[in-house]
């Protein structure tokens, strides 16, 4: 079965290669102009000389703590006893103590003064970190920043001349069927050099600010951190993960782009940590049959589900609201905000344009920091209806009363139907509402009573429209489904 494998580092014990499961993403950076078109090169050979001396392999040094599992123990002096010790396996003598573990990785020189770019799971946890150059020589690196939500890493050797570096292209520009090459350190075989073509762009894996290049470059263990070269030997991606149904590679490797990790690295090395705005909305993307219920043209931009205490509330920015730009570029969906925003400078006041009731405002809003607005508390969860209750929409729904919501923890004056229940093949349920959600909103309007769905419902029909918009919240989380009216 194939199965999506993040890079995991080649690690030594006892003077063997083992290999640990570790994660990979990672980025740098500085906006070039936009490379040509080429032919087919005759050889990579001179992009290879070129750009190697800034390659690094990277080998981490850890302490692993003392083993206490059960295991086989052999006598003293046994040739099972060498043997097991060697790959690690607990209960020898000898074994029990602290140890030491290497690891390997791949990173790129970013300047001649001795920045070090890497993947964060490379060096994290590391005691000590050793920098080896093509030319042969070894250099201790410091940490000087990690971001993890990218999984990056910014180091810095000392070096007593100038180092070889490499610039950072613009990822951008980037085309389906444009050559790359890769060098790292695949499976401890250090300044290793495979090339391809990149494959499919704006690939999205599992993280907030995922932007993959895909391409069939051979990509392996090791090769985390790893720099994925334009044929003008430009950094326009770093090697993060491949899809492989044995670990291998299979030809189908994934590098982030260097675009999404240009800020990052740049804050990592002022600041030592990131600095990412924030705007403070909850939001989700926009199905065809919600565009319907809301009478927009087009599925596009981000729908705001709610709107905490925070930048968007000061600036009057309100729950159903519908941002279709940002800071003057037009908003696809929420993967392209959030990622525009977080990229915006703290303190910096913006522009958002929303669509509201029909009509298109412009709100100047002073953004955040996303960083110190994590981990802010949110409404308590809703779970145990009662009271009067009717058949609407396909769900048994029930007003929610003062007394209900203070039994929830919810303020008195939350208003409100609740979901009792609902079939297993209602729309409803396949939309993913489910019993104990709390419905606030109909058509973009308050509900608190069975008679407001009733008119919201009417409203909608009269209108010709055949969804209807409801606002409803889950465990404290908001979110905009669209139920069919007819």
């Amino acid at each position: 079965m194939t199965s999506l494998a993040l890079f995991p580092s080649p690690r030594r014990a006892g003077g063997r290669v083992l290999t640990a499961m570790a994660i990979a993403l990672a980025l740098a950076i500085t906006p070039v102009a936009r490379a040509e078109a080429r032919v087919a090169p005759d050889t990579f050979a001179d992009l290879a000389e070129k750009v190697s001396p800034a390659v690094v392999n990277i080998t981490t040094t850890t302490t692993v703590a003392a083993s206490t599992g059960p295991g086989p123990v052999f006598p003293p002096g046994s040739p099972f006893e060498d043997l097991f010790r060697d790959f690690g396996i607990p209960n020898v003598p000898g074994h029990n103590a602290p140890r030491r573990s290497n690891a390997l990785g791949s990173g790129y020189v970013i300047s001649e003064d001795g920045y070090i770019v890497t993947n964060n799971h490379v060096i994290d946890g590391a005691d000590e970190i050793q920098i080896e150059f093509f030319s042969g020589d070894t250099l201790p690196a410091k940490l000087i920043g990690t971001d993890p939500k990218t999984d990056v890493a910014v180091l810095k050797v000392e070096s007593p001349k100038p180092l070889p570096f490499v610039a950072f292209g613009d990822s951008d520009v980037v085309r389906v069927g444009d050559w790359v090459m890769a060098m790292g350190n695949p499976l401890g075989q250090g300044f290793s050099v495979s090339a391809g073509i990149v494959s499919a762009r704006n690939r999205e894996l599992s993280g907030t600010y995922d932007d993959y290049l895909q391409t069939d470059a051979a990509i392996n263990r090791g090769n985390s951190g790893g720099p994925l070269f334009n044929m003008d030997g430009q950094v326009i991606g770093m090697n993060t993960a491949i899809l492989s149904p044995n670990g291998g590679s299979i030809g189908i490797g994934f590098s982030m782009a260097s675009n999404v990790v240009n800020k990052v690295v740049g804050q990592l090395k002022e600041f030592g940590e990131t600095r990412r705005g924030w705007l403070g909305v909850k939001i989700q993307d926009i199905t065809p049959d919600m565009a319907e219920a809301m009478g927009l043209e087009t599925a596009s931009g981000a729908l705001v589900s709610e709107v905490p205490e925070g930048p968007a509330a000061d600036a009057g920015m309100l729950s159903g609201d519908v941002i279709t730009s940002f800071d003057g570029g037009e908003v696809k969906d929420t993967r392209d905000l959030v990622r525009r925003v977080a990229d915006a400078p703290v303190g910096q006041a913006v522009r958002v344009v929303v669509t509201r009731d029909g009509k298109s405002e412009t709100l100047l809003i002073t953004l955040g920091r996303r960083e110190l607005a994590e981990g802010e508390s949110v409404p308590a969860a809703v779970s145990r209806p009662q009271a009067a209750e009717r058949d609407m929409l396909g769900m048994i729904v029930t007003p929610i009363t003062p007394e209900i919501a203070t039994e929830m923890g919810l303020s008195s004056g939350t208003t409100g139907l609740i979901v009792k229940s609902l079939e297993e093949d209602s729309q409803a349920y396949e939309k993913g509402l489910r019993a104990g959600d709390l419905i606030t909103e109909a058509g973009q309007q308050p509900v608190a009573s069975l008679g407001d769905l009733d008119a919201r419902i009417k409203e909608a029909k009269d209108a010709g429209r055949k969804s209807l918009l409801l606002l409803i919240r889950r465990g404290g989380e908001p979110r905009f489904v669209a139920l069919p009216v007819e």
